[in-house]
């Protein structure tokens, strides 16, 4: 009898100490705590988010890796695809590493939509930035190639303000917290408005 309860004991030690360590496993997922300070990109977890066309990788990230003040992403485009039109209350840099495509910018956040964006080719080895609020769209406009950029932001976790179209009010944005790739680890109510 004494050795069924020790059995029984070391059973219901064991599966606690399983439910305990899961437990610290998936917390510690979004902590930061669990990356090498070393990383093989190719190694480095991916997804398209439900965005067809879409590879993206959170190469440094404020909830992955603990980051205060940048982020910075790795995101494939395939021909065709790109980023909706949006904005978000941080800077945003862009270094194109292969292939090429169109940015859309509407830098009149004052004006209460839009508006008709000014379009510039991008191409490998070229850079650009996006300042804070300014309405914005990437696109991979090349019918043979997959558009690859290397994406700096600050301030992170951003925020993202959504459009249907050049032409609609700031105010009608759909506001879009926590982003995709922060959906697992910052679930919480989304914050006010912007500043705009």
């Amino acid at each position: 009898m004494a050795s069924r309860s020790v059995t029984i004991f070391f059973f219901f030690f064991f599966f606690l100490s399983l439910l305990f360590f899961s437990a610290i496993s998936e917390a510690s997922k979004c902590s930061g705590k669990e990356f090498p300070l070393i990383r093989n990109i190719s190694e480095l977890p991916q997804s398209d988010y439900g965005r067809g066309g879409l590879a993206h990788t959170t190469v440094a990230g404020s909830l992955l890796h603990g980051l205060k003040e940048v982020e910075v992403w790795l995101q494939t485009f395939s021909p065709g695809s790109g980023t909706p039109i949006h904005r978000h209350s941080c800077e945003e840099v862009f270094v194109v590493l292969k292939g090429s495509g169109t940015v859309y910018l509407a830098p009149s956040s004052y004006e209460k939509y839009p508006g008709k964006p000014q379009e510039f080719f991008i191409y490998a080895n070229s850079t650009f930035h996006i300042p804070v609020n300014d309405v914005h769209q990437v696109q991979n406009t090349n019918e043979h190639e997959d558009l690859q950029v290397l994406v700096v932001i600050s301030r992170p976790p951003i925020k993202v303000f959504i459009y249907e179209n050049w032409l609609m009010p700031h105010t009608a944005a759909k506001l879009k917290f926590p982003f995709l790739w922060d959906e697992e680890c910052l679930e919480i109510e989304p914050p006010p408005k912007d500043e705009l």
